[in-house]
């Protein structure tokens, strides 16, 4: 099979956002990666398979199977099809019927989880049968997203676009980077490149309520895309200098607003960040950028469904400003800052991620 498709990757356009959410802002620029083939996680696709393939763990037309809550599904069906590998995808339950008709059209096989594992969430049920596969006869290669230096190596290129984009706009630097995180592979893909050629480059991480990453407790999370139930190997603790976690309130408000300000608008996570991006570039001079995940078409039923957002109380007002804790471990139910990152106590010794090849470990920036 070819690889030629797989050179077009990438490209999206970097868009100035200027609605005022939390509040009025002087505006950040955002990659739009729902109008990059394949999407932003077709990026780590293509490294982790084509890595698998150069160290001879990935034969020619040797199957493929990889938990996923949509994103990277596209992503992995888009690489797959391309190099002819046969595609599983453990989902759960959870995931939109919208989303399960556009993976199966991509010629992907889909097996549903119906039940969340009791305190794994929806992704350790998901691994454990991602595990079951592969002890079976078929013993497909598992890219392994949450652990592998591949995920946060397929970023780099996404950094080098964020400068190519501003230099054409006349912007010399960033000072602050605005990312989303869940395998953490674009916010240590992105933010360890940018890092190197802008070492006082501010890096916020925009987790989820209930999400376990930053040390917070584990407890049902109604926003998927971003926020783990697991600790993640591909997170970089040591980069950020600040996490906020984000409430689905504030979240929808968001999407909401950008949609009819903005034009540009995604998902939960696009949302997430986009609060934080607004709030980022009220308060600190020079540039903002941030990285919107995906587009809206797979939210028309939640996000955008006024009486699926009222049955759950998120069309009220939400928090313009978020409640700010000394230490990731206290506890939190609402949009909240917390600028002293650490690895988590129960966080594996991988926890921290090493540099994908060919950057460098760059400090942090000061906090204030």
């Amino acid at each position: 099979m070819s690889t030629d498709g797989l050179l077009t990757i990438g490209c999206s356009p970097l868009a100035h956002i200027a609605t005022p959410v939390p509040r009025d802002h002087p505006g950040y620029y955002a990659k739009i990666e729902a109008l990059a083939v394949g999407g932003l996680k077709a990026r780590s696709a293509v490294s982790m398979v084509m890595g698998a393939r150069s160290r001879g763990d990935l034969a020619d037309g040797a199957a493929i199977v990889e938990s996923t809550s949509g994103t990277l599904g596209i992503g992995l069906a888009y690489v797959a099809q391309r190099l002819g590998h046969p595609l599983t995808l453990v989902v759960d339950r959870e995931l939109e019927p919208a989303m399960r008709n556009l993976l199966t059209a991509l010629g992907t096989t889909l097996v549903v989880v119906d039940r969340p594992h009791p305190t794994g969430g929806w992704q350790q049920a998901r691994l454990d049968i991602v595990h079951e596969i592969r002890n079976g006869p078929q013993k497909p290669y598992w890219p392994n997203q949450y652990d592998n230096p591949d995920n946060a190596r397929g970023y780099l290129g996404l950094a080098d676009e964020i400068m190519t984009d501003l230099g054409a706009r006349g912007i010399e630097r960033a000072e602050v980077l605005v990312c989303s995180v869940g395998t953490g592979g674009h916010s240590n893909g992105v933010g360890r490149r940018l890092r190197e050629m802008w070492p006082h480059l501010r890096l916020i991480g925009v987790d989820a309520v209930g999400s376990t990453i930053f040390g917070q407790p584990g407890t049902a999370r109604m926003m998927r895309g971003l926020g783990s139930s697991l600790h993640p190997g591909n997170v970089g603790y040591e980069l950020f200098d600040e996490v906020h976690w984000v409430g689905p309130c504030e979240a929808v408000h968001a999407c909401r607003a950008l949609a009819r300000d903005g034009f540009h608008t995604g998902g939960w996570s696009t949302g997430a960040v986009a609060l934080v991006s607004g709030w980022a570039a009220a308060r600190w001079p020079g540039t903002v950028v941030t990285i919107f995940p995906d587009g809206p078409e797979r939210y028309l039923h939640n996000i955008f469904d006024d009486e699926w957002c009222n049955r759950r109380g998120l069309l009220g007002p939400p928090r313009r400003s978020p409640h700010e804790i000394d230490d990731c471990h206290d506890p939190t139910d609402c949009w909240t800052r917390c600028c002293s990152v650490r690895v988590p106590v129960s966080a594996p010794a991988h926890g921290s991620a090493s540099a994908p090849a060919g950057v460098t470990q760059p400090g942090k920036a000061a906090v204030t």
